[in-house]
């Protein structure tokens, strides 16, 4: 009998007309689906992907299936003495629409199984395996079917408890299958994204938590519950700054070298680079650049005075589903003006916070504060880009008043911040050359940014006119500078000093570090938040010479070499898993041995070391500025 409740489904199949541009489905998206539908979208139709900790290790346990190896008969050829043991098999289903890579495939009398490696161990759960891993393996045994072979089960192998748990296709189970690919397709084909889960425990750790952001999302259409703050993680990598002319910049291995005039001057590893900074005639080779590129590390090119001049990157983002409703918005006056009106008031509102916050001495007024809150709220209500301008320029000059009452005292050395004072071209003091240099760097940053998920950067939704001109999406940011750490007599940001230009360097840098105090104390959120790193010491006995020099190399990219076989590397979770994985490319399990002894949180480490000769110094993360 029928279950009257039951929501009757249309199953959506492939179409196999000649011509048909609908790809087939791969089973890991499949998979993807039932675990998550909106995770499933992310990645397949719109291509986003976020690299964790998880995601590297689920890469090291492929890393012997992913490699092809042993022949994989016709069906037609097996018999009872035939024994199968194939790695890396690519099957397709065209009746179905779908495609997969299978880990393994062995067989023995006549019949053949799929074994699909997961990271992680078993659960202890009913039938010892969740349905996504289990659809997944389904699929695969259909797709066995569909070229002739016998195929009744399938095992999933889990790689750090290796144990193997036997999953059969049965009629509730290929139901299932079914159901997925359809669902897949269907939600493929609509062109709407799914709505996130809500307060799941899947969310936390999810690589792309923080593109997909549930919480925030869930509250935006239902104003059910606040959202979960999320922890501000500190970045991996850092910028590499070069400005000394004639510099060469190269790369060795996985890091880059900066020479000048053959003598090398610093070094910087590629996994810890979040974009290069070139000043002046400063240059770079051909591969470090195609390395660059490869990893999606920008480049800017500056001119000898800082001016801005271009920037060369790698493919950036694919995701035409925000690129063209963010174009056409632009040019639609009501979302526009929405838009214009949250990034005023936002910019206000920092403003604000940034006066309490780092205000010297007693808090800045009463009247100040609310008057700068007043000036948000009209910002929230503007009638049109005019009335909004008029606030900007209020709420500004406001700002700008009591800005030198956040600077510390003998911060200016014999300068002064005057208001009004606050000038460009040229800058009187050493305040405005400053002010007017880390202008400059965010506009790069935001050009670069811009670009990267393929957005127009002079095309805004606010000061839409500029034709010529990135649009202004500019806010407050206030860097550090100590005193004698400029020109007297600077004129134009060309004439910054380099320890000025280093100081903002460092303070666009660490755009996180200054507020950490401020930010909320909880648990971090999303796969690719970080608790910190950890300091490590790693050594290695290698019995041959070509793989000791392999192991080497690999090293010098993600430490520092102490001595001999001995390295000092701070790594996160996900680049400790990303180093043991490079390192069991190379070694011989046999012959070879390589130690990894943990010191602790890098941050609170003190290592008691005595040495002779050369000084010890434990590594510190920080940006590199030649």
């Amino acid at each position: 009998m029928t279950d009257p409740t039951s929501q009757p489904e249309l199953a959506l199949s492939y179409p196999l007309a000649a011509g048909a541009e609908i790809p087939l489905l791969p089973a890991r998206m499949v998979n993807e689906f039932v675990y998550c539908p909106r995770l499933a979208y992310l990645e397949w139709v719109q291509g986003e992907w976020a690299e964790s900790a998880d995601t590297t290790e689920g890469r090291f346990a492929h890393r012997r299936t992913d490699s092809p190896r042993g022949a994989m008969p016709e069906a037609e050829e097996l018999d009872a003495a035939t024994r199968i043991h194939a790695r890396s098999i690519t099957l397709a289903f065209d009746t179905l629409g779908v495609i997969a890579k299978l880990d393994l495939v062995e067989g023995e009398d006549g019949a053949v199984r799929p074994v699909d490696t997961k990271r992680g161990r078993r659960p202890y759960i009913e039938r010892s395996a969740y349905l996504p891993e289990r659809v997944q393996v389904g699929l695969q045994i259909l797709l066995l079917r569909e070229h002739g072979y016998a195929c009744d089960e399938g095992i999933l192998h889990f790689a750090e408890s290796r144990e193997r748990v036997p999953v059969v296709l049965d009629e509730d189970l290929h139901a299932e299958v079914l159901k997925a690919v359809h669902g897949l397709r269907l939600m493929a084909a609509s062109s709407h994204i799914p709505p996130p889960l809500e307060d799941n425990p899947k969310c936390p750790r999810c690589s792309l938590v923080g593109i997909c952001l549930p919480d925030e999302v869930s509250w935006l259409r239902a104003g059910r519950a606040e959202p979960r703050p999320l922890a501000v993680a500190r970045a991996e990598a850092l910028p590499m700054v070069v400005q000394e002319p004639r510099a060469r910049i190269g790369k060795d291995g996985d890091t880059l070298e900066v020479s000048v005039e053959g003598a090398k001057v610093a070094t910087a590893r590629l996994a810890e680079v979040s974009q290069l900074v070139v000043y002046g005639n400063a240059y770079l080779t051909t591969p470090a650049l195609h390395e660059l590129m490869r990893r999606e590390i920008p480049v800017s090119w500056h001119s000898h005075g800082g001016w801005f001049m271009g920037h060369t990157m790698g493919l950036g983002h694919r995701n035409v589903e925000i690129r063209a409703p963010c174009a056409g918005r632009t040019h639609h006056r009501s979302s526009a003006a929405i838009g214009a009106r949250g990034l005023v008031a936002a910019k206000i509102r920092n403003g604000r916070t940034l006066q309490r916050r780092n205000w010297r001495g007693e808090a800045p007024s009463d009247a100040l504060l609310a008057a700068l809150d007043r000036d948000r709220q009209e910002a929230e209500t503007a009638r049109d880009q005019a009335a909004l301008l008029g606030i900007e320029g209020i709420a500004a000059r406001r700002y700008f008043e009591g800005f030198s009452a956040c600077i510390a005292p003998g911060m200016l050395g014999e300068g002064r911040f005057d208001w009004p004072g606050r000038n460009r071209r040229p800058p009187t003091n050493p305040v405005n050359a400053l002010l007017s240099f880390v202008y400059a760097m965010l506009t790069r940053a935001w050009t670069i940014q811009l670009s990267a998920v393929g957005l127009d950067a002079y095309r805004g939704f606010y000061r839409q006119p500029r034709y010529g001109r990135p649009a202004r999406h500019h806010r407050h940011l206030r860097a550090a500078a100590g005193p004698g750490d400029h020109a007297s007599a600077v004129r134009l940001p060309g004439g910054l000093s380099t320890a000025v230009r280093s100081a903002g360097a460092i303070a666009r840098a660490l755009p996180g570090r200054r507020d950490s105090r401020h930010a909320p104390h909880h648990a971090a959120i999303g796969g690719s938040m970080r608790v910190g790193d950890q300091l490590w010491n790693v050594t290695y006995d290698v019995g041959d010479q070509k793989r000791w020099r392999r192991v080497f190399r690999i090293m010098k990219g993600r430490g520092e070499w102490l001595q001999l076989s001995v390295f000092q590397c701070r790594l996160s979770r996900r680049g400790m898993v990303e180093l043991r994985a490079a390192l069991a490319e190379v070694v011989n399990n046999n012959q070879d041995h390589v130690l990894f002894l943990d010191l602790g949180p890098a941050d609170e480490v003190k290592p008691r070391v005595s040495s002779l000769g050369k000084a010890f110094e434990a590594v510190e993360r920080r940006p590199v500025i030649v």
